[in-house]
């Protein structure tokens, strides 16, 4: 069993030999690492045949952008982990125009009533709560996309983003307070 350190420098390793186009490397680096992506995919896209296809495009990705990893920017687990949850939430905006709440829990609490006139009001209800969440910034979204509606701490968003507990915490409360202010307030 490796310590923290040891396998921080075993991933660099790997993808390292990724980047060169050692297969076993490959290998190696999908042994240590698939069940924690797959994890984290399955936590964003809730689906196991989902979550299962877009691991196999992470590892595509990871095959062919590992030379891309710089060692001195991101651990090796944080960039994989953000490889995933892109993949991850690209997959859900693919299938917004099929559904477009089931994959957001937050809007899917507006919607759901048997009486046409309150499905009318909660549709109004989604449409400002997406204006409104479009007025954050991309990484304030992110931020609120990762601990709303993928259910991840402040402490998992901090370790996921390789920074400090406090900063998190504040970018998420300037978040709520910028989307309380829209949505009671207007855009």
């Amino acid at each position: 069993m490796l310590d923290a350190t040891q396998r921080h420098q075993y991933l660099i390793e790997q993808l390292n030999g990724c980047a060169q186009g050692d297969r076993q490397a490959f290998e190696r680096l999908y042994r240590v690492s698939s069940a924690h992506l797959y994890a984290q995919l399955l936590r964003i896209v809730r689906d196991e045949g989902a979550a299962q296809d877009c691991l196999q495009h992470v590892f595509i990705r990871i095959w062919h952008a590992a030379d891309q990893y710089d060692a001195t920017r991101a651990k090796p687990m944080t960039w994989l982990s953000t490889l995933a949850r892109n993949i991850g939430i690209d997959w859900l905006r693919r299938q917004k125009p099929q559904d477009t709440t089931t994959d957001e829990p937050l809007l899917a609490t507006l919607l759901g009533t048997d009486d046409p006139e309150d499905d009318s009001i909660s549709h109004q209800q989604n449409d400002k709560l997406n204006d409104c969440l479009d007025t954050l910034s991309r990484h304030q979204r992110q931020l609120m996309e990762m601990a709303y509606f993928q259910g991840m701490t402040h402490s998992e968003l901090a370790n996921s983003l390789s920074q400090p507990l406090g900063s998190v915490k504040s970018w998420i409360r300037r978040g709520l307070e910028r989307l309380k202010t829209c949505l009671t307030n207007g855009i």
